[in-house]
């Protein structure tokens, strides 16, 4: 038997998807809490498990307990899972979105090593410059290391970008090795 976390992921990676795709990440993460606390409901639970009620009845009636306030999209979000039996996942799926959603509003670390002290006008530059490319606001520190000679690396997470004096000598070094 499949974890309900595992069953619950795809409808979450589909939902955060679209909502980011849609720009509505929050209204999403929103209405995805109201629809988890909506299924614990007693009498929306005593709806859910009638056996007489068909998928496109529970999905109705969720869906008017949810009414216009919801992201569009919403509804059609209840109406596959309701086909496929898994509104029981609700609180599964808005736990996952709110995790997608964590990652994705976390600032990046970024570390920048110069070769000389970087003023703050630079500094405050170079942390808008990266945060437009990377998508998120960004944690910058800065160090000085004089053994660059020039120029200056920065790293975030799995991006390098080397643009010392030291970098570039190794890298014309290598080349005339080959």
């Amino acid at each position: 038997m499949l974890e309900p976390t595992t069953v619950a992921r795809p409808y979450a990676r589909a939902a955060f998807q679209h909502a980011v795709d849609q720009s509505q990440v929050d209204a999403w993460n929103d209405a995805l809490q109201v629809l988890a606390i909506a299924i614990d409901d007693v009498a929306v639970r005593s709806i859910l498990d009638d056996p007489a009620n068909t998928a496109q009845q529970r999905s109705d009636a969720i869906n008017a307990l949810l009414g216009d306030s919801v992201p569009a999209g919403m509804a059609s979000l209840v109406s596959v899972m309701s086909e496929n039996n898994r509104l029981g996942l609700a609180r599964e799926v808005s736990a996952l979105f709110a995790e997608l959603k964590a990652a994705l509003d976390a600032a990046a670390q970024v570390a920048v090593t110069s070769a000389f002290d970087v003023p703050d006008d630079t500094a405050a530059l170079l942390s808008k410059t990266l945060s437009e490319r990377l998508g998120k606001t960004v944690d910058m520190t800065v160090e000085t290391d004089p053994s660059l000679l020039g120029g200056a690396i920065i790293k975030a997470g799995d991006l390098v970008i080397d643009g010392s004096v030291r970098g570039r000598l190794h890298k014309l070094s290598t080349a005339l090795k080959s």
